[in-house]
């Protein structure tokens, strides 16, 4: 049975605004979701995410399989949300972009990947099914089927041979019994070629998922070729469910994302960055480490109301993140996310008043400004 979880509630030009509904509360699109991978925003405590409004994150399936392990979830936690806490939406991955990315070793097969684990080198094979079997276990509320995600540039050939694979598996994960809340998106795979791409979008609206996602992008291709693509592409989804940009990106990727009709963003760049010492703000990104904040008093972005910034210097956090205080970590991650969940809230109100383009060229100009450089 097709569920529909997904209402429009404002259009401006193709930008929109909606909610999705989901057993865990309802999720304000679009939406930039912060990466959990291993059942922790990294740094950040789950209270964290609830002060900063944070309606849904995402957890990795793949981790989570080799570490803690899916039944060990599901024992102790009664799935993902009881045992990290969380009692908003989660949404997993299927495991496939890693089984890719991270393994050394790897055999495609239609009956799913075998691969070598990055931990300890023992042997695993994901099926669609195993993919299915685990996230129905971690109990998320959107669940991505398994697909195979091949590195930009590839032939044409090669990308419809990985197409049609994904589709044979999407139809494998469609037949999978989910637990009765958990809804089950599409992955839309093609790489930047509009007849491949809306081939593999109609077959997979064939199968009713309740929602679609472009994957295979942000992996190889220039970004001037994945803004030209979305330009054409993101209108001909379906405008009734919830479209899904998966591993994007930077903040202007996102803006650009929301200009053309995309609900639903995530991205390692805010907590990896942090990690780096990069505060990201609405005039560019900002490096603590440089000497000349050494003395600093101002905050680290005078325009962010977070609570990192309304209260501490940068001569203090630069301080921290120099001698390896973790706590350094902590206040940049807050503060990125912070940022990229206010961003997108105010994306929201701009498209709610239908003045989204004003508000894209000022925040455009402001960040491509980098008045910290």
């Amino acid at each position: 049975m097709q569920k529909n979880i997904f209402t429009k509630i404002a259009q401006s030009k193709k930008a929109r605004a909606g909610l999705i509904k989901t057993a865990h509360g309802e999720i304000q699109t679009p939406i930039f979701m912060p990466v959990g991978t291993r059942a922790s925003v990294k740094t950040i405590w789950q209270e964290e995410l609830e002060e900063m409004n944070a309606q849904i994150i995402l957890g990795n399936t793949y981790h989570l399989y080799l570490r803690p392990g899916h039944e060990l979830i599901e024992k102790v936690g009664g799935g993902l949300h009881g045992f990290m806490k969380w009692d908003r939406a989660i949404l997993t991955d299927s495991g496939g972009y890693q089984v890719f990315s991270l393994s050394s070793m790897n055999k495609v097969t239609e009956q799913g990947v075998t691969f070598q684990s990055h931990l300890d080198g023992s042997r695993h094979l994901i099926s669609p099914e195993k993919s299915m079997e685990i996230q129905r276990a971690l109990g998320s509320d959107i669940v991505m089927n398994f697909d195979e995600c091949p590195a930009l540039p590839a032939s044409k050939e090669r990308l419809r041979e990985s197409m049609e694979l994904t589709l044979r598996w999407a139809l494998r994960c469609r037949n999978f019994k989910l637990k009765d809340y958990q809804n089950l998106f599409g992955i839309i795979q093609g790489g930047l070629h509009f007849d491949l791409r809306k081939e593999c979008m109609e077959r997979l609206i064939e199968m009713n998922f309740e929602g679609y996602a472009l994957g295979g992008l942000s992996v190889g291709e220039k970004n001037n070729e994945m803004l030209s693509f979305l330009d054409q592409f993101v209108h001909t989804m379906p405008d009734d469910k919830p479209r899904y940009l998966m591993g994007v990106g930077k903040p202007l990727d996102i803006l650009n994302g929301i200009r053309e009709g995309i609900d639903m963003f995530d991205c390692v760049l805010p907590t990896r960055n942090a990690r780096n010492g990069q505060f990201l703000t609405a005039n560019g990104p900002l490096n603590i480490k440089k000497e000349r904040f050494k003395e600093d008093k101002l905050p680290p972005d005078p325009q962010c109301s977070c609570k990192v910034c309304r209260k501490y210097s940068r001569a203090y956090i630069r301080h921290l993140f120099t001698v390896g205080e973790y706590l350094a970590g902590n206040m940049i991650t807050y503060h990125n996310l912070f940022f990229y969940l206010q961003m997108t809230r105010d994306a929201r109100s701009a498209i709610i008043e239908d003045k989204f383009d004003d508000f894209y060229l000022k925040f455009y100009n402001n960040y491509l400004s980098n008045m910290w450089n």
